[in-house]
């Protein structure tokens, strides 16, 4: 059975990471055609601290910093906000 650390680990390195990438990529686009609004920049420092601290939280497991429980506590904490976004996303195509 897989342990949290390995599904933490997997869950940062490929779903969370790419995802928040792939979101500055199109954020750095609007900053080259210089088309970003304030709303865009502050999305980007947001997402740029946010890959930061997945970073650290990599680092913690890579370095057995703390416990099974506490990567539980960050597993479950990620895996609810994603719900939540894609409740978001679902609820925005119903509103017709």
């Amino acid at each position: 059975m897989e342990n949290i650390k390995d599904k933490l680990k997997d869950l940062i390195e490929n779903v969370m990471m790419p995802e928040v990438e792939e979101y500055l990529e199109d954020l750095y686009k609007l900053l080259e055609t210089d088309s970003q609004t304030q709303d865009d920049k502050e999305a980007m420092e947001e997402m740029e601290s946010f890959l930061v601290e997945l970073q650290n939280v990599l680092a913690v497991i890579e370095e057995n910093k703390t416990n099974d429980e506490e990567y539980q506590r960050i597993y479950d904490y990620i895996m609810q906000n994603i719900q939540e976004h894609e409740n978001e996303h679902e609820n925005i195509g119903h509103n017709d």
